[in-house]
């Protein structure tokens, strides 16, 4: 139970970023209380025993790190690491009748080569050159500014100072682009799908949803490559709670918040244990989850667009394409029906409420780069993790018969993958203590269930651009108007229509995916800074 009756800042949600957000208030000498509505912290960045009596600790629901910035975890002291993959993807195809695939990794020589083998030519190697060589330098500078307070739209233009650049990125849908600058299918679909990571939108979608989720994606770490978390993703919310506790923030569990009530000046959190008061209210949850808890009408939940399958191999499977080896394939991300053609005809048909036919999916290995999360058992015996994630499949598919729609829709992934394979992806599996294949699928409705996501939303609502329209809010659809934008919260790009209620979380602007930028963002609102 809380050991007070108020604080100077109550969090609510201990997902990562509220995390961040108590150990920086606490260091800062804050009274912080955090309520967590499950019986642990970690919100969808846990490590979990997925499969009963095996020894491996999965990244359940988030599983790759890009966005956070190595400044959170110096000012935090925090017992963490990544490491780096050396492969960015491989993408299996067929040509001219004969299996193939698409090779991309830190060796330029084997990259271009590959590039070569695919398209007969060095044109795409060129073009991916110059097109990557643009992001990098977005990414670095742009990404330093999303743990300072939020440029305006002009300011940020101005710091990229790439005219070409903002256009393809900001301006005009990340379709035009691909096709302007790629011709090969299978190359226009590999750049395509860091826009459609989650979400749910067309590659020429005039709303710019899959520009914002594409520009999230390459900007990480200042150069957009995504490390695997040493230890599993529950390696870093642990981290982050024992640094959070041990700078004396309080922390409880098992503690659902059912209301918030605020004059502007004042606060009160009502949980399951009581009332407490607050000078200050974060919130690590959706907006429409907090209009719920302040008793207002919620906006409209913005439907998440993901299957997600962990599962536990005895042994990587063989693959048709002979040419790669299969520890390099999985290591990085691995495109199973991801052709630019393929992404377009999966998204008609989820559109038009079918499942695709064929749907697309990206899969890697955490288990090559990070052997730490098998039981030394395990490891020796040689078995691997695979994790897939599954694209254009909104929640508004599994509103019928959830539990058969999602069999369904694992069955025609798994089938598109064996495909590729030169064996089935079932004689790789490994069983449980019950004899039971060692997988698991979570569509967005099974996340709205566990993780309280509204529609299953990874990001909370859409993504917004990194900069102020000028109103104190964010560049997006969902992010409504706001006042004049002079306060604190306004400047961090955290604010709600309630002066001391802020957002912590993905629902920030600057929010969404392993970043915790909105959780240091609502804590130096709170504090004055910037």
């Amino acid at each position: 139970m809380p050991e007070r009756t108020s604080y100077d800042v109550v969090i609510v949600g201990g997902g990562h970023n509220g995390l961040v957000a108590a150990a920086y208030l606490a260091r800062a000498g804050r009274r912080v209380l955090l309520l967590e509505r499950l019986g642990h912290t970690g919100g969808a960045a846990v490590s979990t025993h997925a499969f009963r009596g095996v020894d491996a600790r999965l990244s359940r629901y988030s599983y790759l790190v890009s966005l956070l910035p190595p400044k959170i975890v110096r000012d935090l002291g925090l017992r963490f690491a990544v490491r780096r993959r050396s492969v960015s993807s491989y993408t299996p195809a067929v040509r001219g009748g004969r299996p193939t695939g698409l090779y991309v990794s830190t060796d330029e020589g084997a990259t271009r080569a590959s590039f070569a083998r695919l398209t007969g030519s060095d044109r795409e190697y060129a073009a991916w050159q110059r097109f990557y060589g643009m992001t990098r330098r977005v990414a670095e500078r742009v990404f330093p500014t999303l743990t300072e307070p939020l440029p305006t739209r002009a300011a940020l233009r101005a710091r990229i100072d790439d005219d070409a650049a903002w256009e393809a990125l900001f301006e005009r849908p990340l379709g035009e682009t691909v096709e302007e600058v790629f011709a090969d299918d299978l190359v226009r679909g590999v750049v395509l799908t860091d826009g459609l990571i989650g979400t749910f939108a067309h590659a020429h979608d005039p709303g710019l949803a899959q520009n914002r989720c594409f520009l999230y994606h390459v900007i990480g770490g200042g150069t957009g490559d995504w490390d695997v978390p040493i230890g599993g993703m529950g390696a870093l919310t642990d981290a982050l709670a024992d640094a959070a506790r041990k700078a004396g923030a309080e922390i409880v569990t098992d503690c659902p918040v059912t209301g918030i009530a605020t004059d502007g000046d004042t606060a009160e959190v009502t949980s399951a244990y009581g009332t407490v008061g607050a000078r200050h209210v974060l919130v690590n949850a959706a907006p429409h989850t907090l209009a719920g808890l302040l008793g207002e009408r919620p906006p409209e939940p913005v439907e998440g667009a993901q299957l997600k399958v962990n599962m536990l191999l005895t042994r990587l499977p063989r693959l048709r394409d002979t040419g790669v080896d299969p520890r390099l394939a999985f290591s990085g991300t691995f495109h199973v029906a991801e052709g630019y053609e393929q992404l377009e005809t999966a998204y008609r048909q989820a559109a038009a409420g079918e499942l695709p036919a064929a749907p697309p999916s990206e899969i890697y290995c955490h288990s090559l780069t990070d052997p730490s999360i098998l039981g030394a058992d395990l490891v020796r015996q040689g078995y691997q993790t695979l994790t897939l994630f599954g694209l254009h499949t909104p929640a508004r598919l599994f509103t019928g018969n959830h539990d058969a729609t999602r069999e369904r829709l694992l069955a025609a992934t798994l089938a598109q993958l064996d495909a590729v394979l030169a064996e089935p992806l079932t004689d790789c599996l490994a069983t449980d203590a019950d004899g039971r294949p060692c997988i698991e699928a979570r569509s967005p409705l099974d996340l709205e269930r566990d993780l309280g996501l509204p529609g299953g939303n990874i990001f909370h609502r859409e993504l917004a651009f990194p900069y102020s329209t000028g109103d104190g809010t964010g560049a997006g659809p969902e992010y409504g108007t706001a006042s004049d934008g002079d306060d604190a919260a306004a400047r961090w790009g955290v604010r709600t229509t309630h002066a001391n209620v802020l957002l912590c979380g993905a629902g920030a602007v600057r929010g969404g995916g392993v970043s915790g930028i909105p959780g240091h963002n609502a804590a130096m609102a709170v504090m004055g800074q910037g």
